[in-house]
């Protein structure tokens, strides 16, 4: 009878170990929701919307930009120089002089150039005479810790201060897909043709699925990949080929997925956005879609996203997205939460990032810039005229 107690106990001590973490499970997983909603009530309590008068979203952007220069008694000609001695392939030197616009005879990328000289262009009959090493490659070239340059690149992470400028591919370039065999741009024509597909597929159509489809250029994309696989129902992920593409191995072990549209991301309620090489071009295109945008990590950046602000425009994820399935979950139950979430998001680049407010961006950061430049450029004759 002792034995057959002691069983019981035991059982009952196991059933209710069970019950128990169940509970603290549930819990657990409660405790984590209300914690994001305490995350978004607080965000949008705090938030206020900037005004694109005069850049006035991006403002703080270009003063944080320019303060180390201004610190150092402006932007000097050996300063420049050392950056054009410094500089690697793809930072280009430019010079306008007489409302003309000159650049050096080759260039690395020639797309990622015509979509920075557009702007340039345009802006010519505004702009006093002016040099600048434009950096048309993927990664930041000044880091934090040397004596600055004055290189303008597109993205940065927080060990670097090169000068922001708007990418190329808000006119031209990269990247070059089979759905989009002459590069991504032009921003303008992507607003509207996704735009245009968001309108097909409004939140009550779109499927209650997290999505992402690109190639393996960073393995912080892994998880939602092998969550996907063991999740089918709750999330759509899988890795296309790139230039880099030998084999399955470069597609964590499984063929390569077709490639999708921009466009054809609508479909989609969750949208996931992680870094590629540097900063993703896809980000400010995954709003357009009106769907919730999910941003994986923190570092990379282009010259818009301190304007848009996490659990406001946007749900945040640290690169080890522990708390996926969690994640996931919470918005699938919280609807209403995660489409006002997504409204605000688009609302934000509907409104706050369209080809004029690049446009404005560019005039004030050639203007500031030039404000801090120490010496008068003198015609390159090596340069050749853009027109």
């Amino acid at each position: 009878m002792a034995i057959f107690d002691k069983m019981i106990a035991l059982w009952i001590l196991v059933v209710f170990s069970f019950f128990t973490s169940c509970s603290a499970g549930k819990s657990e997983k409660q405790a984590k929701w209300d914690k994001y909603l305490k995350h978004i009530e607080d965000a949008v309590t705090d938030y206020e919307e900037c005004s694109s008068e005069n850049s006035g979203c991006y403002r703080s952007v270009l003063d944080a930009d320019f303060k180390p220069w201004r610190d150092r008694g402006g932007i000097k000609q050996e300063d420049f120089e050392r950056g054009k001695k410094d500089r690697r392939n793809g930072v280009v030197h430019y010079q306008i002089i007489g409302h003309k616009l000159y650049r050096q005879e080759n260039s690395m990328f020639q797309p990622r150039s015509v979509g920075i000289e557009h702007f340039l262009l345009k802006l010519l009959p505004l702009l006093p005479d002016m040099e600048l090493l434009i950096n048309t490659q993927d990664y930041p070239m000044v880091n934090k810790w040397i004596d600055p340059t004055p290189i303008l690149s597109f993205s940065r992470t927080p060990n670097e201060v090169d000068i922001f400028y708007p990418a190329w591919t808000f006119w031209s370039g990269g990247p070059f897909l089979k759905t989009y065999p002459e590069g991504l741009g032009r921003w303008d024509e992507q607003r509207k043709v996704i735009g245009k597909k968001s309108e097909e597929f409004p939140w009550k159509k779109k499927k209650s699925k997290a999505f992402f489809r690109g190639s393996r250029t960073s393995s912080e994309r892994d998880p939602l990949v092998k969550y996907a696989r063991q999740n089918p129902s709750y999330a759509d992920a899988a890795y296309t080929k790139n230039q880099a593409w030998k084999s399955d191995a470069d597609t964590l072990g499984k063929p390569p997925a077709g490639e999708i549209s921009l466009a054809d991301h609508c479909k989609y309620k969750y949208l996931f956005n992680f870094r590629g090489v540097a900063a993703s071009f896809r980000f400010k295109h995954l709003f357009m879609c009106r769907s919730l945008v999910v941003h994986v990590g923190e570092d990379w950046k282009e010259f818009f996203y301190p304007a848009m602000k996490p659990w406001v425009h946007y749900i945040p994820m640290d690169v080890e997205m522990k708390d996926l399935p969690v994640m996931i979950e919470f918005v699938r139950k919280y609807d209403k939460v995660a489409r006002a979430i997504a409204d605000r998001g688009y609302k934000f680049v509907d409104k706050h990032l369209r080809l004029k407010d690049i446009e404005l961006y560019w005039k004030n950061l050639l203007l500031t810039y030039h404000s801090l430049m120490q010496w008068k450029p003198k015609r390159d004759m090596s340069l050749k005229q853009i027109k």
